[in-house]
């Protein structure tokens, strides 16, 4: 019986393993057309109409969501966790006005920083095309890395204490 318990803890723990290679391995082929330029800019005006700018001495993740994304409802909470220490600056694609989005963050007990990108054009600029598309960028606002899909909090976690 012992044996048996074994024996399944052994292939579920080669599942997960095969499981998170292979997540890995479609986040590097799905970012492979993603902008790796610099952060284009140092200031945003948010939902709120607040301008807000960036921090010229800490890493910056940028992140790309929409209301309508089930993987993205999944993963901001994740989001929300890094924003309470790093400073994160998120972009709500195609997700409708301000208010539709603002009454989604509330619904859901989120509030990160927003940019509403109405017309996608932002996401564009980035070559965002799957959500949540994640990118890391250093203290010199230099691209360090890109994440497409869901991302654990421990995962942003060590990305950020990595670029840090």
């Amino acid at each position: 019986m012992k044996n048996k318990i074994m024996k399944y803890i052994k292939e579920i723990f080669y599942f997960f393993i095969l499981l998170i290679l292979f997540a890995n391995i479609l986040s590097f082929y799905r970012s492979g057309h993603l902008v790796n330029e610099p952060l284009p800019f140092k200031s945003v005006v948010l939902l709120n109409q607040e301008t807000y700018a960036l921090s010229q001495d800490k890493p910056t993740l940028l992140y790309f969501w929409a209301t309508w994304c089930p993987i993205c409802k999944a993963q901001s909470p994740n989001i929300q966790t890094i924003a309470k220490n790093y400073n994160v600056l998120t972009v709500a694609v195609k997700s409708g006005s301000d208010r539709e989005i603002q009454e989604y963050l509330k619904s859901h007990n989120l509030d990160f920083k927003v940019i509403n990108d109405y017309d996608g054009s932002i996401a564009n600029k980035f070559g965002i095309s799957v959500f949540p598309t994640t990118l890391l960028y250093d203290k010199d606002r230099e691209f360090f890395y890109s994440d497409v899909g869901y991302t654990s909090t421990i995962g942003l976690w060590l990305r950020m204490w990595w670029i840090n």
